[in-house]
């Protein structure tokens, strides 16, 4: 026997740059993947609310509402979605915003730039880790 395929999942993409969310459109539709994009914070918890996602991946810097805000907006609006952080930097640094992201209830984080194989083996690992969303210890 082989083992069977994992189950495709709703992924929630929110960078605001436009490339990047078309990026990883392109990659996570390639898997197999339903996607949905949103430039920030505040149209991603529109479109979260209107469609659950299975797995969120977000940028931590953004205008409207960042990544911190996306991800305490999603473990109270949606507390078994998984959720991945992505970060480039900015005055404080990644590690910092990842860090962050991390204690918020992030199961992954993702410093940016990466290599798209090992964040198609993130989403992979993400998506079939069955334990509940948490802080990190």
């Amino acid at each position: 026997m082989h083992e069977p395929e994992p189950s495709v999942a709703t992924i929630l993409v929110i960078d605001d740059e436009a490339p990047i969310r078309r990026m990883l459109r392109d990659l996570l539709e390639g898997a197999g993947h339903t996607v949905t994009e949103a430039a920030d914070g505040r149209a991603a918890m529109k479109c979260l609310r209107e469609q659950p996602s299975d797995l969120i991946i977000t940028d931590m810097l953004m205008p409207e509402e960042d990544g911190v805000e996306v991800i305490r907006e999603a473990r109270r609006i949606a507390p078994e979605t998984k959720i991945i952080a992505m970060s480039g930097g900015g005055l404080k640094g990644k590690a910092d915003f990842l860090n962050i992201a991390r204690c918020l209830g992030a199961q992954r984080t993702i410093a940016k730039p990466f290599a798209l194989d090992k964040f198609l083996e993130a989403v992979k690992e993400v998506l079939q880790d069955n334990g509940p969303p948490s802080p990190a210890q």
